[in-house]
């Protein structure tokens, strides 16, 4: 089967794609890492503009969607061009925000998420114990269960909905990526929702951050395949360019194939919005783009991971994101339990 952007669908990656191109991303992406924001912020607000992070949320709420096609076109480009920040954490508080059937919390905080004037960083139960740049974030949302590990999944009556205060809990944890700030969420404030609604907007919530992760993965693993062809196509070996070299055809056509079987799977996924689908897609995006980004660094050699080398911000990138979110044996375990007709992840 063949999924084909419309032509509306490719106006918009190409719009995004000059957007994203004239902001000098790797920029932006070196100043976040080093906590300096306004750069960053500066091109949230351009994205929000372009409706970036409308798709994810309701008219109801001043938002276009929920559009999860158009939302994985938007994340390829973002992947593509390395664009730092809780790009995944503020659709996914958006999904959890609008999938808990409570107006009040959903009328309160979407509009700023809609018109890029608030960034969200969220806690879900099967997204890791840690959250994204806490101290950029200006929405603290943390899902758990009393007595539960917040790493754990779980279904029970008192599952938890709260509204932290802002920054950080406590010093950040080391990431392979370095403009991606972890730290421990917070798991007590403002207490917005209890019981299985919570743990229902979660569920959907954590299936909307997967399938946006595995977008901007695919767009990162594109990024390294287009820069390493031209890298080949320049760097000569034996008085010859290296790209002419068999071996190096071949790397090059592995990762472009793995590349392009993800891409249908990630917007198949978008049609069903199905937990299993979207995990496979991930997965498939994942190993991609962090095998293309292998090939990126052996066909580079050690000039692809030096710091100055813009190279090096989408290898780490690739890393990350290959476990975010849900592993890959995480998100293996869940498309088996679906073919396998197995019980509901609980």
């Amino acid at each position: 089967m063949r999924f084909l952007l419309d032509p509306e669908q490719r106006a918009f990656a190409d719009s995004l794609n000059a957007l994203l191109t004239a902001a000098d991303t790797p920029q932006v992406i070196r100043a976040w890492a080093n906590g300096d924001h306004t750069p960053g912020r500066a091109l949230w607000s351009r994205l929000a503009d372009a409706g970036v992070f409308a798709l994810a949320i309701p008219e109801a709420y001043e938002g276009v969607g929920p559009l999860p096609v158009e939302l994985a076109v938007a994340f390829v480009e973002l992947g593509r061009h390395g664009v730092p920040g809780p790009l995944v954490e503020t659709v996914a508080a958006a999904a959890l925000l609008t999938e808990l059937g409570e107006s009040g919390p959903a009328k309160r905080l979407l509009p700023a998420l809609a018109s890029g004037q608030a960034l969200a960083t969220v806690a879900l139960p099967g997204g890791g114990p840690f959250v994204l740049d806490a101290e950029a974030a200006d929405i603290h949302l943390s899902v758990s269960s009393p007595g539960a590990p917040a790493e754990v999944h779980r279904t029970t009556p008192d599952t938890r909905l709260h509204l932290g205060g802002n920054g950080p809990t406590g010093s950040a944890r080391p990431s392979l990526d370095p403009a991606r700030h972890l730290t421990l969420p917070h798991t007590t404030g403002e207490l917005l929702a209890t019981g299985p609604q919570v743990t229902r907007a979660a569920t959907q919530a954590l299936t909307w951050a997967r399938l946006a992760t595995a977008a901007q993965a695919l767009g990162v693993g594109l990024a390294l395949l287009d820069r390493t062809v031209g890298y080949v196509k320049q760097r000569t070996q034996f008085g010859v360019p290296i790209g002419s070299f068999q071996a190096v055809k071949h790397q090059l056509a592995d990762a472009k194939i793995a590349l392009e079987f993800a891409r249908p799977l990630l917007f198949g996924a978008a049609l069903s919005m199905a937990p299993a689908d979207v995990a496979a897609a991930k997965v498939a995006a994942g190993e991609a783009a962090y095998a293309t980004a292998r090939t990126a660094l052996q066909l580079h050699g050690a000039i692809g991971y030096t710091a100055e080398y813009d190279l090096s911000l989408w290898l780490t990138k690739a890393r990350a994101l290959r476990t975010a979110w849900g592993s890959p044996a995480e998100c293996r375990a869940e498309v088996l339990s679906a073919v396998s007709g197995g019980a509901p992840r609980s």
